[in-house]
């Protein structure tokens, strides 16, 4: 257990940061889900630029790795690309 006022401070906003991150995360995940799932060139290519923002937020916030956001932009291009 914490005895200074400052490491229990460093607690309480450590879970704070763990639980919004735990959101924003879950939130891009269903949007990826949704994303993949769909089947029209026209709508795929309208949302494309709503998704990379969503992940390059996620990825300047440090709540995903830059390579993955990397990864996961280049395959969501690579599906709308082959569609």
């Amino acid at each position: 257990m914490a005895n200074h006022k400052s490491s229990k401070k460093r607690i309480r906003s450590s879970e704070r940061r763990r639980v919004e991150n735990r959101y924003y995360a879950k939130t891009m995940r269903n949007a990826l889900r949704d994303f993949r799932a769909l089947d029209d060139k026209a709508v795929a290519i309208e949302r494309l630029p709503k998704m990379t923002s969503i992940i390059d937020k996620l990825d300047k916030r440090s709540v995903i790795h830059k390579n993955k956001a990397a990864n996961l932009k280049s395959k969501l291009n690579k599906k709308v690309n082959a569609m």
